[in-house]
């Protein structure tokens, strides 16, 4: 069974667009596609070292977008 991230498809480096149920849009670059794990809290690492932990509850969009 895969349970790698759907997003691993766009490429190892993506950037996504975060748009939360209040509005809110965050705008993640250099995210390492095979360091996401889907959980309570979705994390994953950047390029630059940053951990970041995601409530998906709160999230209403992510665009995910191939970096060159």
């Amino acid at each position: 069974m895969n349970l790698k991230s759907s997003v691993t498809a766009k490429g190892k480096v993506v950037t996504e667009i975060f748009t939360f149920l209040n509005g809110f849009k965050k705008t993640i670059k250099g995210i390492r596609t095979e360091t996401i794990v889907q959980s309570e809290f979705t994390h994953f690492e950047t390029e630059d070292g940053r951990m970041i932990l995601v409530n998906p509850e709160k999230v209403l969009l992510i665009e995910i977008f191939k970096e060159s």
